[in-house]
């Protein structure tokens, strides 16, 4: 099952290495055999898994749009906007640093359920490949309310945070 998306809050360390690997297919390799191992079995508390409500939730909080530089900064980093460590179409891996972890989280709290849906609902149906609905709406919003958790935990910690999803 293709598309699930998954953000990791890493250490300078981990960062440090996967920006080390500069061949883009080992890194996607790395993350597959080190970190997703590593988090999955060991550091839950420091991933979230937005299954495939991640693209709704970026277009959501990113002005309709599905790109790496749409809509404005800081709610268009919460899922795909900052440092393509991956630039295939087949996946996608995305940094952001500890300095806009906590931009980012500070202005989560501010997106409400009721400014979440305004912005769900005024995605443009026809690029989003799907009609958008309020069950497509309360799936979304149940997966950004632990992305945002997520976010605050990082900020908190000071470290960075990966999105990750394949295509």
């Amino acid at each position: 099952m293709g598309c699930l998306g998954v953000h990791f809050s890493l250490s300078q360390e981990e960062v440090d290495q996967l920006r080390g690997i500069s061949d883009e297919a080992a890194r996607v390799d790395y993350l597959h055999e080190v970190i997703e191992e590593e988090y999955f079995a060991n550091q839950r508390e420091r991933m979230a898994e937005s299954d495939k409500a991640w693209d709704a939730m970026h277009r959501a909080l990113a002005g309709g749009e599905l790109t790496y530089d749409g809509g404005d900064y800081p709610l268009n980093y919460v899922v795909i906007a900052g440092e393509p460590l991956y630039t295939e179409d087949d996946f996608i891996m995305v940094l952001k640093t500890p300095e806009q972890v906590r931009d980012v989280a500070a202005a989560l709290p501010s997106v409400t359920l009721a400014d979440f849906r305004r912005r769900y609902f005024a995605i443009d149906q026809d690029a989003y490949g799907m009609p958008t609905s309020e069950r497509d709406f309360e799936y979304t919003w149940g997966w950004f309310e632990q992305v945002r958790d997520f976010w605050l935990r990082a900020a908190a910690e000071g470290r960075y945070v990966l999105f990750t999803a394949d295509q």
